[in-house]
């Protein structure tokens, strides 16, 4: 059985797109191998964008084997 966890990782602010950039990306990559080395393996995510564009944010999940 698995334990479930869910992060929403806020990106920075996007004054013309609403797409992820580089330093997101960055991010995203340091969150993902800082909850790696706690034993949480990686499930799935989703980008998403705010309804105004302005910012945007990773939804996350990892699992754990209890």
């Amino acid at each position: 059985m698995y334990t479930y966890k869910t992060e929403i990782l806020t990106v920075g602010t996007k004054w013309f797109s609403d797409h992820a950039d580089t330093n997101d990306t960055e991010v995203l990559d340091r969150l993902l191998n800082e909850r790696a080395a706690e034993g949480w393996e990686f499930v799935t995510y989703d980008y998403m964008a705010t309804s105004k564009q302005v910012k945007g944010a990773f939804v996350i999940t990892f699992r754990k084997q209890q």
